[in-house]
Order: C-alpha cells, then sequence, then structure tokens
C-alpha cells in the first residue's frame, strides 16, 4: 500500500510543487494551507487511509505550525520533518525536543526531502527506498515525472487511470503488486473487491503497450495473486 503523507504548506507554488513531486514517487498526498486545513484532515482521515509522514511548516496563516507538532505528539508518533524559512539553532533544537524527526530549512532540494523522508520512515520500522519513475526496457520507456509513456519511439495515450496503474506497476518493477494493493491506490479503499476493474484495465493497457496482448511481455499476471511489469536488464 502507497504510504500517506500530510503536506502542511501555506505556499502555494511550493505546496504545489512538492506534492507533485511525492505523488511521482508514490506517495498518497493530502495537502492543507493552514492549522485548521491540517487539523481537519488529521482527525477525518481513515485508518485505511492514514498519515505516515507529517510534513510541517511553521509560518501558517492561521498560527505557528509547532502548535500543530505539540497536538500531534500528545496522540501519535507519525514522522514529522518541519520545512520553515527559520534556521535559528535554538528553534530548530526546540522543534526537536518537541518531537520532530528532522527540520528541513527552505530553500531545499527534493531529492534532500525525499531522502530525509526514509530515514525518517526507517527509523520508525517503514522500509522505504526510492521509487523507480523512469523505465526503459526496448521499445517501451515509460517517464513518470514527465507523465509520458513511448514504444518504440512513438508517443503512447494513456487515460488517467490506465497511467495510474501503470505508474504503480513502474514504481515496483520486477516485483508483485497485489490485487488489492493496486485497487487501493489506483481506485481507493471503496474498490478493493472490484477485480473486474484491474482485468478490464490490465486489458486496455496490454492492447496498447504489447506487441502480442495475448502473450505479454512486460505487463504479466501472477496467477490469483496480482500482477508484475518485468523487471529492464
Amino acid at each position: 500500500m502507497s504510504l500517506g503523507v500530510l503536506l502542511v504548506e501555506d505556499d502555494k507554488d511550493l505546496r504545489s510543487t512538492l506534492r507533485q513531486a511525492l505523488i511521482v514517487e508514490g506517495y498518497r498526498v493530502a495537502a492543507a494551507a493552514s492549522l485548521a486545513d491540517a487539523r481537519a484532515l488529521w482527525q477525518h482521515t481513515t485508518p485505511e487511509q492514514g498519515f505516515d509522514l507529517v510534513l510541517l511548516d511553521l509560518g501558517l496563516p492561521d498560527g505557528d505550525g509547532r502548535s500543530f507538532l505539540i497536538e500531534l505528539r500528545t496522540q501519535s508518533q507519525t514522522p514529522l520533518i518541519v520545512l520553515s524559512a527559520r534556521h535559528q539553532d535554538g528553534e530548530k533544537v526546540q522543534l526537536l525536543d518537541l518531537g520532530a524527526d528532522d527540520y528541513l530549512v527552505k530553500p531545499f532540494g527534493v531529492g534532500e526531502l525525499l531522502a530525509r523522508m526514509r530515514v525518517a520512515l526507517r527509523h520508525r520500522g517503514r522500509s522505504v527506498v526510492a521509487a523507480v519513475t523512469h523505465y526503459v526496457q526496448d521499445p517501451l520507456e515509460i517517464d513518470i515525472a514527465r507523465h509520458r509513456v513511448n514504444r518504440a519511439g512513438v508517443e503512447v495515450h494513456l487515460t488517467p487511470t490506465e497511467f495510474n496503474l501503470l505508474a504503480r506497476l513502474v514504481r515496483n518493477a520486477g516485483q508483485v503488486v497485489t490485487h488489492r494493493q493496486l485497487l487501493l491506490d489506483v481506485w481507493g479503499p471503496e474498490f478493493t473487491e472490484h477485480t473486474h476493474y484491474l482485468r478490464l484495465y490490465m486489458g486496455q493497457l496490454r492492447a496498447k503497450l504489447e506487441a502480442d496482448p495475448a502473450q505479454p511481455h512486460f505487463l504479466l499476471t501472477e496467477p490469483g495473486v496480482g500482477y508484475r511489469l518485468t523487471e529492464p536488464p
């Protein structure tokens, strides 16, 4: 199942950039622009769609982010990384002592943020590796970040659902992804029993990507378990 991230950031452009980067990596992202939004999202998320990590800005329009950190630590040990333009050592120490797992000073690179997220999750017992976002195996090339799929040099047009399903398999290329995981991550928790959706969309993907859809080379079925995208050489 994809890991859920609560992103609390009032800067619209930065929030959008981070949200898209996290989605490309395979995270489920709920974004909040204020403390009120963050509290509402935290309180009303379902257990199956819960948050595995929080990214928290400090300077929010309705208060200081540290108040949310304090509230969260009274009820959860979910990893939390502070994102802030404030760089005073004293404040960093205070926030770490209050329970923040890390403190990242703006501006920062997305790659560094993703690496620090993986470290914070590992410290809480969650084994996380960088997702595969670029897949090349002749004649296929799939670039999740650029939202492009090419076959033998020709761009293949996919529906949003087809692309999301393919992207989920790319992120775990070479590994079996179960029916339930695919349905949960692509369609949502209310569709986890609708395996006919998978058969339909996998058939559509094979028709667009395989030389012989009846004898697939890339998109393989693991009977009774799920599907696997073959690992590049």
